[in-house]
């Protein structure tokens, strides 16, 4: 029962989270910048030393991490695999961990906020915190 509450719960934070992320990835690569509305942090955040890991983009990383959480929240659904779940949640730790720290520097370094890196943060704690649920609730 559990299963069928929170792996589609998951899956769809998670696919989500792959959107987030593609898309800020693509506007990265294509040299442009994030449509942020009237909040202007978001190009701050995107043109910061910041943005990118030895010249790879923070958000390339963040698709491989989403399409990874994806992958175990389906396997976790549709096959019952604890070890995804376990997975999954071991793995949405590390990326809470990794987007308290990039918090961190929007909030006290480049001091501007990206709505989008917000919105990929919440996904990362959401899709934990049904994990984190579903390993409590699961035999």
């Amino acid at each position: 029962m559990i299963r069928r509450r929170s792996g589609p719960l998951g899956a769809t934070l998670a696919l989500f989270g792959l959107a987030v992320a593609a898309y800020l990835t693509i506007v990265k690569l294509a040299g442009a910048l994030p449509a942020c509305g009237p909040l202007r942090g978001c190009e701050t955040v995107a043109l910061s030393e910041y943005s990118e890991i030895g010249g790879v983009p923070l958000a390339l990383l963040g698709v491989a991490f989403s399409a990874a959480v994806l992958v175990f929240q389906l396997v976790w659904w549709r096959r019952g695999e604890r070890r995804a779940l376990l997975a999954g949640y071991g793995l949405g730790l590390a990326g809470i961990l990794f987007v308290a720290y990039l918090t961190y520097l929007e909030l006290f370094v480049i001091h501007a906020v990206c709505v989008w890196c917000v919105a990929y943060a919440v996904t990362i704690v959401a899709c934990w915190l049904v994990d984190l649920f579903a390993l409590r609730s699961a035999p």
